[in-house]
C-alpha cells in the first residue's frame, strides 16, 4: 500500500490516471467506472476535488480518499457486473453509489444499486448530485435501479436485496448480522471493523450459503454509529 495517499489529481482524469499508475486501479471495469464519475461534484473543500485524502462533507462525516474507494471497486469487480445488485451502507455524498451504477446498470435492464445513509440532509444532497453526475444516473435513478434513501444501514435495505456486493463506508464494532444475510449466495461483502484497530474485512458467502472472512488490510475510518452518536461526534 506505499502508493496510497499519493495518487492527487487536478482534475478527474488526471486523478485517476495517477490510481492507475500506483497500481491501485488495476482493470478497466474500475477504471471506466471512475471516469464516469466526476468526484469534483461530490467534494465539498474548494481545492481538495481530486486529491488523494479523505475531506468532510459536514455531519462529522467524510468522503473517503480516491485510493480507499478505488481498493472497495477492485475488491468487489467480479461481483459488479452488469445486471448485478449492490448494496452502499453510509453512502454519504452518493459518489461510489454512482461509480457502482455505472458497473452493475451500464448495458443491461437489470442491475440494481442502492445507497443508504442515516442523515436525511446528505441523503438529499446526495440525490440532487447523483442526478446531475451523468444522464445515465439520472436515467436509472427514474427507473428505480439506482436508489439513495434514508435508514440505518446497518439493518441493510432488505426490500431490494439480495446483493451481489455490499459496501459498507463506515467502521462498525462487529459485522452486522443483517448485511450477511442480505449477501447473496456468490456475493461479497467489504466492511471496515474495529473501533481503534481496524481492519478492511472481506466476506464472501459460497453457493451452499457458508461464509468465509479474511481480512484484506489494516484501515481508518470513521464509526458506523447511530444517527444520534454520529451527529453528537461519537461520544
Amino acid at each position: 500500500r506505499d502508493m496510497s495517499w499519493r495518487s492527487h489529481g487536478t482534475s478527474n482524469d488526471t486523478m485517476v490516471d495517477a490510481l492507475e499508475r500506483n497500481g491501485i486501479v488495476k482493470t478497466k471495469q474500475v477504471a471506466d467506472a471512475m471516469r464516469a464519475v466526476d468526484r469534483g461534484l461530490f467534494v465539498r473543500e474548494k481545492g481538495m476535488e481530486y486529491a488523494d485524502t479523505p475531506t468532510p462533507i459536514g455531519h462529522n462525516a467524510t468522503i473517503s480518499a480516491p485510493h480507499m474507494h478505488a481498493y472497495c471497486l477492485e475488491f468487489l469487480k467480479d461481483h459488479l457486473k452488469p445486471g448485478a445488485r449492490v448494496l452502499d451502507v453510509g453512502s454519504g455524498t452518493g459518489y461510489l453509489t454512482a461509480c457502482f451504477a455505472h458497473m452493475v446498470c451500464n448495458n443491461t435492464s437489470e442491475g440494481v444499486a442502492v445507497g443508504i445513509e442515516h442523515i436525511p440532509e446528505l441523503t438529499a444532497r446526495a440525490i440532487t448530485d447523483v442526478q446531475r453526475s451523468s444522464p445515465s444516473c439520472a436515467n436509472w435513478m427514474n427507473e428505480g435501479r439506482l436508489v439513495l434513501i434514508t435508514g440505518d444501514g446497518r439493518e441493510g435495505y432488505a426490500s431490494k436485496g439480495p446483493y451481489d456486493a455490499i459496501h459498507v463506508g463506515a467502521a462498525a464494532p462487529t459485522t452486522p448480522e443483517a448485511l450477511i444475510q442480505q449477501l447473496a449466495p456468490g456475493g461479497r461483502m467489504m466492511i471496515p471493523v474495529g473501533t481503534f484497530d481496524q481492519s478492511l474485512d472481506c466476506y464472501d458467502k459460497g453457493q451452499d450459503g457458508k461464509v468465509t472472512l479474511r481480512h484484506a488490510m489494516g484501515v481508518r475510518y470513521v464509526p458506523l454509529t447511530s444517527k444520534q452518536e454520529q451527529i453528537s461526534g461519537y461520544r
